[in-house]
């Protein structure tokens, strides 16, 4: 499905009961089909919502600077339009930044917070640097270079051994998406804010969901999450790295479910 916001065209998914809204917001350099498993299996718990962020998948691009703030305000002009005044939010390492944003500017409009192998400090110097490193990789010669660059960190080695589907899957999604939106997500990571002081303000249920052997963000990170962020709760995931999600989705789907139930 698709709708005009905010002066662009974004493209969603939208299936399930008429439950509570769930907005799954997905990862770099990815799209909303990543989500595949949970728009399907989760169905039946929510009214699962994913989104192609602007530059991704089968959104536009609108002109200006992309921001934390900017992906946030697309969530919000998303629900608008869809007349959900509030629901549970669910982010995937970027995504998860986009979350801490749409909960400083739009508190009110947060049933839930989900935390997917994402982390609260900004980027170091250093990872400034790799940011804009890869932007102007991926303008020299496109998405596929950033997507041989990241596959491997994005899943263990057994499931690159043993699961090649899953693998070269991931790669081509990775490979397909628009340079403009990889390069303007990069801008923005590199730009984004301390999200430390926002933890200690979320007073929502929250669940932190980390895949066991994620190399990007360490299960530290995660684990800072749940004791800094008032009764949030830790579920790890075996066999999977950065995309627990799509690793490992039925152990993710439990894992969602079973967060679900306690919010009802």
């Amino acid at each position: 499905m698709k709708t005009k916001i905010r002066g662009f065209e974004i493209a969603y998914d939208d299936s399930g009961s008429t439950a509570m809204p769930l907005v799954l917001i997905h990862g770099f350099p990815l799209d909303r089909t990543t989500w595949a498993e949970q728009t399907r299996e989760l169905a039946d718990s929510a009214r699962v919502i994913a989104p192609d962020l602007r530059g991704c998948g089968e959104s536009s691009m609108p002109p200006g600077a992309t921001t934390m703030d900017e992906y946030a305000d697309d969530v919000r002009g998303l629900l608008d339009a869809l007349n959900i005044q509030s629901a549970i939010i669910a982010g995937v390492s970027m995504g998860g930044y986009i979350a801490f944003a749409f909960y400083r500017k739009y508190m009110a409009r947060v049933r839930a917070l989900i935390l997917v192998d994402t982390r609260a400090g900004a980027d170091s110097p250093e990872g400034k640097k790799a940011r804009d490193e890869n932007a102007a990789l991926a303008r020299a010669e496109g998405a596929g270079a950033i997507a041989e660059r990241m596959l491997p960190k994005m899943l263990t080695p057994q499931t690159a051994t043993t699961r090649a589907n899953v693998a070269q899957d991931l790669r081509a999604l990775m490979a397909r998406q628009p340079v403009e939106g990889v390069a303007a997500a990069l801008i923005a990571l590199r730009d984004r804010p301390d999200s430390t002081p926002t933890l200690a303000q979320i007073s929502v249920p929250t669940l932190v969901v980390c895949g066991a052997d994620d190399q990007l963000i360490p299960v530290k990170e995660s684990e800072f999450l749940r004791d800094q962020i008032r009764g949030a709760r830790l579920a790890l995931i075996p066999d999977a790295a950065h995309l627990p999600n799509y690793e490992q989705p039925a152990a993710f789907n439990h894992a969602v479910k079973d967060f679900l139930k306690t919010i009802a």
